[in-house]
């Protein structure tokens, strides 16, 4: 199966230049994708394009991830409402270097068909604005790029000059990677078709050269919302910002719909497999099959199979199967997140020292409950435990009992919960 046939059957072509899949079939070529580096960390909307240059490299292609360190300092009006922030050159800097370090997890950088990063601040440094204008800008006609979705749909509100010639720029790239890498293709989601397409122009007027274009759909979930966000915000691909605990779930938590979708996009499963796996998925919908098969191989992929097991263990505490041990294998991060919303309250570490007594911890110091006597009332009813095990009212607690030398977890029943937070 070769590489358009690959994105055909997955549902990941939205718009394809004529003559895209012939050229592709008669060499081994180079392709690229552009990510801007406005954090130092992609999100999970990052992840079709990435898969796009996995796909595209598993036919034997050879891809190409460009990362705007110029372009980055202008911003793509695509899609956007309003004019986005520059940011300054050391910003740049280090967002490349955490969004490279993500793609290396993906793409293989070894063989004849090795994956390379390139930052168009490399070439873009060199060129001043009169060399530009010269020798770019004379090429595209100004009715050429008003023509743009990207450009007609911010007329009213209004675009800087330094937007307006973004598709110049990103233009120029594709020239630029044609000439000094063979680069023949450029794939994006299809908010980039006038940018590329804009590119494949500048190619056929400037060296006569062929240059061709693919884009992916923009994908939504099945309500209607937006894809790689939550109530908290966008998922992250780094640990830092979003939790590999909260990675995992925002997978396991999609409707059957999506899963459906997202397994075919997101996942290397073959098509028989994923048929495999809608089947027994359809017969017991309620064990999520097909949501677990995603967020397990793209928690593995994206954070290792460590963090997956991680992630495993922290769902198990929160739908009550898991043990003190599991509590305690909880990085600080994940702890938070599991447990996000739960109330809490300080303590000193000194109170905890020479023991603390459980019913002291449940009123006196943290205040989960009213009063001793509905202490004694809860403990006498075996409701009360202290990091998932059940306690009498002769516990109590000591250093043994802290999770990551901050927390300890306090239980009533099944699902209400306190924190108690320790401070120095």
């Amino acid at each position: 199966m070769n590489f358009i046939e690959e994105l055909r059957w997955r549902g990941m072509i939205h718009d394809i230049m004529p003559g895209t899949e012939d050229a592709l079939l008669q060499n081994i070529s180079s392709g690229y994708i552009g990510f801007d580096p406005t954090s130092d960390s992609l999100h999970i909307g990052s992840l079709v394009q990435i898969m796009t240059l996995v796909h595209f490299q598993r036919a034997g292609h050879k891809p190409i991830a460009l990362i705007g360190g110029a372009t980055g300092m202008v911003g793509d009006p695509s899609g956007k409402s309003q004019e986005r922030n520059l940011l300054d050159k050391e910003t740049i800097e280090l967002n490349i270097k955490g969004v490279q370090s993500q793609l290396e997890k993906f793409l293989s950088f070894e063989g004849k068909n090795a994956a390379e990063v390139v930052n168009n601040g490399d070439w873009f440094e060199s060129m001043n604005f009169l060399d530009f204008i010269r020798d770019v800008g004379k090429h595209i006609s100004v009715n050429y790029m008003m023509a743009k979705d990207s450009v007609k749909s911010r007329l009213d509100t209004g675009m800087s000059f330094t937007e307006f010639t973004y598709q110049l720029v990103q233009g120029y790239d594709f020239y630029y990677l044609n000439q000094h890498k063979n680069c023949i293709v450029q794939l994006g989601g299809s908010d980039q078709w006038g940018n590329i397409v804009t590119g494949t122009e500048l190619i056929r007027r400037k060296s006569g050269n062929a240059a061709f274009a693919v884009t992916t759909p923009l994908i939504k979930k099945a309500d209607g919302s937006k894809f790689g966000k939550t109530e908290s915000g966008n998922i992250w691909l780094d640990s830092k910002k979003t939790s590999p605990y909260a990675f995992y779930q925002y997978w396991l938590n999609v409707s059957d719909e999506d899963a459906s979708n997202f397994i075919k996009i997101f996942t290397l499963f073959s098509e028989e497999e994923i048929i495999t796996f809608q089947s027994t998925h359809n017969e017991a919908p309620h064990q999520r099959f097909l949501q677990k098969k995603i967020a397990e191989d793209i928690t593995v992929r994206v954070h290792g199979p460590q963090a997956l097991e991680q992630a495993i263990n922290a769902s198990k505490i929160l739908f009550g199967k898991s043990t003190k041990e599991d509590l305690m294998s909880l990085s600080d991060q994940d702890f938070l997140a599991v447990f996000n919303g739960v109330p809490q309250a300080n303590i000193n570490k000194e109170d905890i020292k020479n023991g603390l007594s459980i019913v002291d911890a449940l009123v006196l110091k943290s205040g989960f409950l009213k009063s001793n006597g509905e202490a004694r009332r809860e403990l006498k009813a075996n409701s009360i435990s202290v990091n998932k095990e059940k306690v009498n009212d002769q516990f109590s607690l000591s250093e043994s009992d802290v999770i990551n030398e901050k927390y300890i977890l306090l239980g009533k029943g099944k699902k209400t919960n306190f924190i108690l937070r320790l401070e120095a």
